[in-house]
């Protein structure tokens, strides 16, 4: 597994990022800025909405400063403060447009590394267009360059952001995790029964349950998936995520004529909002996840456990492309393609069961999934590398 050079120069770095109607631009820029930070970076994010930071990262993290986006009278003050001076790089993510005023700051001097990072996907266009130039032909920062940076599944994308301390390196075959950092990663540091416990659930979590997360969007499947749970043999405990889950969850329980808190055989517990810790420290911790959007994808992938991934729904029903190249890039199993395709619309009809021998067999797709994507560079050592390239 490869990793940042440790030539790597100390930079600043100014991110932009815009929140559109979820938080999922948010986390991703968050956690890049995290990783760089860690990494002895200095980085300035700039944001409109930074209101949840506030349990997405209460502690924040040190070498990262969070600005509000600027508006002209700050760009004003800016323009006019000597001790100020834009970033080695600036960072414009998901398209977010940076204001004029800010790229004619950028215009004077030394020109930073621009670069565009895109949203994640696996469709071919990706590894087309990742690392293109694009020439600014007119406005303040005319005759600049604009990098565009893709994230990606293959080794010609940008990769998946995944800290250092995350996951144990592999071993020398490059297929299993090496024994050689253990208890020394933060996942083969943590503790799922002490974390389970710790959370302020409606009741305790027992043994014999089988956990699954819900952090979803509204799916037209999801009464379908409450009633097969509560008629299941074993009993399950859902933990569902506040904001659109729980409100998901309110209204299908209330169609179903089902007890708020569900059955005998499932218990419908509320979660308390997770900082991005506690989200991985979730995901780790139960036996299925329901994960939505860009970020929690990437972190139900290296959590290793099996999960459904709800994919941001779009007017023009373009995400279902996007969902079927992703499929396709990590060799799905059919019958878990079966159910992303119900769970997301692409087909009606009843969810495929998840027994847990279902659940046994798509767990081994997910951990050799997993361990494929982390034999490639993660994104973080990608960005610096491309960057030192063109400065």
């Amino acid at each position: 597994m490869k990793s940042d050079p440790p030539s790597s120069p100390s930079l600043r770095w100014d991110i932009f990022c815009r929140v559109i109607d979820n938080h999922g631009d948010l986390g991703v820029c968050w956690r890049l800025c995290a990783d760089l930070a860690q990494r002895g970076h200095a980085v300035c994010m700039w944001v409109d909405d930074a209101s949840a930071l506030a349990w997405m990262a209460p502690q924040g993290c040190a070498g990262v400063t969070v600005h509000a986006w600027p508006d002209d009278a700050a760009l004003q003050a800016l323009a006019q403060d000597t001790t100020f001076n834009i970033g080695d790089v600036v960072v414009e993510a998901f398209g977010c447009e940076l204001p004029e005023a800010f790229q004619a700051l950028m215009a004077q001097g030394t020109a930073p590394v621009w670069v565009n990072l895109e949203y994640l996907s696996a469709e071919g266009y990706v590894a087309r267009s990742h690392g293109l130039a694009s020439p600014v032909m007119s406005g303040p920062a005319r005759g600049m360059t604009k990098w565009f940076f893709f994230p990606g599944f293959t080794p010609d994308t940008g990769g998946l952001l995944r800290e250092p301390d995350l996951l144990n390196p592999l071993a020398s075959d490059g297929n299993t995790p090496s024994d050689i950092t253990a208890n020394q990663t933060r996942q083969s540091k943590f503790d799922p029964a002490a974390w389970l416990a710790a959370l302020p659930l409606d009741k305790p979590i027992a043994e014999h349950e089988r956990l699954i997360s819900l952090f979803c969007y509204e799916s037209t499947a999801l009464p379908d998936l409450l009633t097969q749970l509560s008629q299941a043999d074993a009993p399950t405990r859902l933990l569902v995520a506040q904001g659109r889950p729980s409100a998901a969850v309110a209204a299908a329980t209330h169609d179903l004529h089902m007890p708020s808190s569900g059955t005998s055989s499932l218990h419908i517990s509320q979660l308390p909002y997770l900082s991005q810790t506690d989200f991985d420290h979730l995901l780790w911790a139960c036996d299925f996840n329901f994960v939505r959007g860009e970020d929690s994808l990437v972190r139900a992938l290296w959590a290793g456990q099996p999960f459904v991934w709800h994919i941001y729904p779009q007017d023009d029903l373009a995400h279902h492309d996007k969902l079927l190249a992703f499929e396709a890039t990590v060799n799905m199993p059919a019958n878990l393609r079966k159910f992303h395709a119900v769970w997301n619309g692409l087909e009606t009809g009843p969810l495929p069961a998840l027994s847990r021998a279902v659940i046994d067999d798509w767990y081994d797709w997910s951990r050799q999934t997993q361990l494929g994507l982390q034999t490639q560079t993660d994104l973080t050592s990608q960005l610096l590398l491309f960057v030192a390239q063109k400065r």
